[in-house]
Formats: C-alpha cells, structure tokens, sequence
C-alpha cells in the first residue's frame, strides 16, 4: 500500500480541515503541532479532573487537563512540556515542579491523524482557581486516587460522560508507579 498517497482538502474551517486520500476522509487539525494531555496528583495524593461543556456532544465531559500545542499567536514553536505547562494553570490553577512524560498515542486512528502526549504532573502548587479562559466554563474535581474508580463508576451511572482517555492514563499511572 502506498503511504504516500497525494490528497485533496475536501473543506477547511478555522480550527481544522478535511482531506481526501485515496478512499478516506480524514480531519486534520491545522493552526497547531499537537496535543497534550495532563495527569495531575496533588501532594495529597488526589487526582484532578476537568469537567467542561463539549459542543460536538452537547454536554459535559470529564476529563484531564488537555489543549491544543502552538496554537497561539507567536507559540507556533511552543514545547509539549511547556503547552502541558500552560493549559494545566489554564484549567486548573496549578503549577507543577515535576514533568514526566508518559506516552503518546493517536485520539481517534480512523478518523483523524491528531496524537495525544500525556504528562504525569505532581509536586503542585495552586495558582488560582483555574476554570480555563475565556468562556470555558471548566470545573476542576479533586478525587482522592483511591476512590477515583468508584467515583468514576458514580460519575458515569449518574449520567456523567468520562473521555475514554482518562482509562488509558490511569494505565500509564499504574505502569509509571510499579
């Protein structure tokens, strides 16, 4: 199979584009060199998640701390770490002096060429109250990381949506402290 294929921009919005290669549809984000995710443990030894509104499923999601990297004015060359650095004070209002890179790996492999960086985040120090910027809207949940399964198992059979992610960074969690 040819990797290589050439393609057609099918339509182009403001955030992201849709091509055309061979017989697929892909969506690519443009205005950006990636995505980072964050998984934050505060010196109390419990987990912080966002939970915020998600237009394309037109209702809350919980999740980590994740955003888009480079896609600001004169941050076209901005680090993982340092997108990792910002949206985490951004949605959260921490700080954190320990970085560890985790893993990375493709969001949806069929539907878009968008990979994921995720970040073990610890040693934190509140900043603000976080809530992200502009019309956000972001609240921040601190779970002690021994009950995060059953908070999360009540999260989701009170209706709640959990972003699949959260299962493959407590994954890598689990790999990172054995």
């Amino acid at each position: 199979m040819n990797h290589e294929q050439e393609h057609s921009i099918l339509w182009s919005g403001d955030y992201f584009r849709v091509i055309k290669r061979g017989t697929w549809e892909i969506a690519q984000r443009h205005h950006c060199s990636g995505v980072v995710g964050i998984i934050p443990i505060t010196n109390d030894n419990e987990v912080i998640l966002v939970e915020q509104y998600r237009e394309p499923l037109r209702k809350n999601v919980i999740e980590f701390s994740a955003g888009l990297v480079g896609d600001e004015s004169g941050s076209e060359h901005e680090s993982l770490k340092k997108a990792a650095q910002r949206e985490l004070l951004e949605e959260t209002g921490y700080k954190a002096v320990d970085w560890t890179y985790l893993g990375n790996g493709p969001t949806s492999a069929g539907l878009t060429n968008e990979t994921i960086h995720y970040f073990l985040a610890t040693k934190l120090k509140q900043i603000n109250h976080g809530g992200g910027i502009d019309n956000e809207s972001i609240t921040v949940h601190h779970i002690p990381f021994h009950e995060l399964n059953s908070w999360l198992a009540s999260q989701e059979s009170n209706g709640k949506i959990l972003d699949i992610k959260i299962y493959a960074g407590l994954y890598w969690l689990n790999c990172h402290f054995k």
